[in-house]
């Protein structure tokens, strides 16, 4: 059996790395949701990043309170504020200096340089 070209190692280690990138992005992504009230406090809608409607909670007597327009109008004011909010924690989370990884050019660069022959390996095992 041939070996494979030092390059093409080094490929597949980067896209091994890429999916585990990718998929700890998603994985920040889902945790974030939002409850922000409507502007009587009586509606609070839960949005995740999506802007998706996960849960929604009317205080007692709410819907005693407003008519059917009304209760739309704090339904869909509480939703959208609580999707602004989601959005705005996701940009926070996504762009945070912390959470950024070291670019791969940055990594090939450096692995060309000293190269060993070994693909870079991010510090975790093979699959």
């Amino acid at each position: 059996m041939r070996e494979l070209h030092p390059d093409v190692r080094a490929g597949l280690s980067l896209a091994r790395e890429l999916r585990n990138r990718i998929a700890d992005m998603r994985e920040r992504a889902d945790v974030i949701v939002a409850r922000r009230p409507s502007p009587s406090g009586l509606v609070i809608p839960e949005v995740d990043m999506r802007g998706r409607l996960r849960d929604l909670y009317l205080a007692p007597g709410t819907c005693a309170r407003f008519g059917n327009e009304q209760l739309a109008a704090e339904i869909v004011a509480a939703i959208a504020e609580s999707a602004e909010d989601a959005r705005r924690q996701y940009h926070i989370a996504m762009n945070d200096p912390e959470n950024l990884p070291r670019p791969f050019s940055e990594i090939m660069r450096e692995w060309r340089a000293g190269s060993d022959g070994q693909p870079p390996n991010f510090g975790k095992p093979e699959q």
